[in-house]
């Protein structure tokens, strides 16, 4: 299984391996905040990683973007359970797509923080919000991802 590291070090051999001529800043590119933001906001699906007393869990979520801080709802169980206590956080999400002239290029967006479960009067105030549960079943908590960190990476795709 691969990863994706996140961290700002510099991409001194990014370019290794891949047979491509391009130079290795070009293979991977480090994104600002404002297009990691950028990104966030255009979209709608991520993953949602939290511990749980000894256990880590990831699970799709959809979200909403408010003054730079993640919204999902949830029901009673292990999202509630781990924002009611503040745990650690992460939301990745990420694409890869085709660009005109052929090539592939791919992103990731990494936001790291804690959850904190939004009081009822807080919580009435994202109402409006395009978060709607994909199945039926009623979702009327809504958690706050509060953002300590949001890093992000475009990658040149190496050719098929």
């Amino acid at each position: 299984m691969s990863t994706i590291d996140h961290s700002t070090a510099p991409d001194t051999a990014a370019g290794t391996g891949t047979g491509s001529a391009e130079a290795p800043d070009t293979l991977v590119r480090h994104l600002s905040a404002e297009e990691c933001w950028e990104l966030l906001e255009d979209h709608e699906l991520g993953r949602i990683g939290y511990r749980l007393v000894d256990e880590v869990h990831v699970v799709p979520v959809n979200y909403a973007v408010v003054d730079r801080t993640l919204l999902i709802r949830t029901d009673a169980g292990n999202k509630l359970l781990a924002a009611a206590l503040e745990s650690d956080v992460a939301l990745e999400i990420d694409s890869v797509e085709s660009l005109a002239d052929g090539r592939r290029v791919a992103w990731s967006v990494l936001v790291r923080g804690h959850g904190r479960v939004l009081g009822e009067d807080e919580a009435h105030r994202y109402d409006d919000l395009p978060l709607v549960p994909w199945v039926s079943t009623p979702k009327w908590e809504v958690v706050a991802i509060v953002p300590e960190a949001v890093t992000g990476r475009r990658f040149q795709l190496v050719p098929a």
